[in-house]
């Protein structure tokens, strides 16, 4: 055999093993009982480690919610903002839920479903007794922002006459300057704000306004359609049954919203 013809029956050999690998991770879940989804663990509210020691958060709850709908065991694997998508790559896991936005570029190298199943947000946050109803209550009052951010610019765009925008230079300033009562309001994510509404409850600090708001998708390796469309039913019909609101209102104090169903 010519070492051409070998060459083009090694190729045609790889690529039919690797049709054969495709489509297969359901039936691998489904076989070893056992789905690892990646999840994060340091970024509350949708996931961090609590004082059990436990993982826990929205995006973890939605992680076991998935389990249990296939009826297999999850095992969670923390991951980082930087790495969720190799373990993908590499197959360390079989889905991603930890806070993924869906673009075209991750679209080159990763499968998405096609329903969100939470929002990230952006909002202005206070104390329960400050009464912020509208963006017109702000007149009067300091909001802290982080400078540049969407949050600032968002707030620049809709502050009234009469309010002040407080810029700092990161978002643990912006933090700590709502934590001391230095403003009355801040402009975050709710990632920024949340452990400050965790190590200090009694400051009654809570959601009011929308800034913006992005869906978090979740991601499946490229190319296992099967699981896709799996995984994007039991999230469709988690946010049809209201499974989704009850998790989003638990972690976020909010409904999920208008995201892609």
């Amino acid at each position: 055999m010519s070492p051409v013809r070998r060459a083009v029956l090694f190729a045609a050999c790889a690529l039919t093993s690797m049709a054969a690998m495709a489509q297969n991770a359901l039936d691998d879940i489904m076989k070893a009982g056992v789905i690892r989804v990646a999840v994060p663990t340091d970024y509350p509210p949708y996931g961090f480690v609590g004082i059990d020691m436990k993982p826990q958060g929205l995006d973890v709850d939605m992680a076991n919610h998935i389990a249990a709908k296939l009826g297999v065991r999850a095992e969670l694997v923390p991951v980082t903002s930087t790495n969720r998508v190799p373990y993908l790559q590499t197959r360390k896991v079989d889905i991603v839920v930890s806070t993924l936005a869906r673009n075209a570029e991750r679209e080159k190298v990763v499968d998405f479903t096609t329903a969100a199943y939470s929002p990230f947000i952006s909002g202005v946050y206070a104390p329960k007794s400050v009464t912020i109803k509208s963006f017109d209550d702000l007149v009067g009052k300091s909001v802290g922002v982080t400078r540049g951010t969407i949050e600032d610019q968002e707030l620049t765009k809709v502050m009234p006459q009469g309010g002040k925008l407080m810029r700092f230079e990161d978002h643990a300033a912006t933090i700590a300057a709502l934590g001391s009562g230095q403003v009355p309001a801040v402009g975050s994510s709710q990632p920024a704000v949340s452990r400050l509404m965790q190590q200090q409850p009694k400051l009654g600090i809570e959601y009011k306004l929308m800034l913006s708001q992005s869906p978090n998708f979740i991601g499946i390796p490229k190319g296992e359609e099967k699981l896709r469309v799996k995984i994007n039913d039991i999230v469709t019909e988690a946010r049809k049954s209201g499974d989704a609101d009850r998790l989003s209102n638990k972690w976020l104090g909010r409904p999920t919203g208008d995201i892609p169903l």
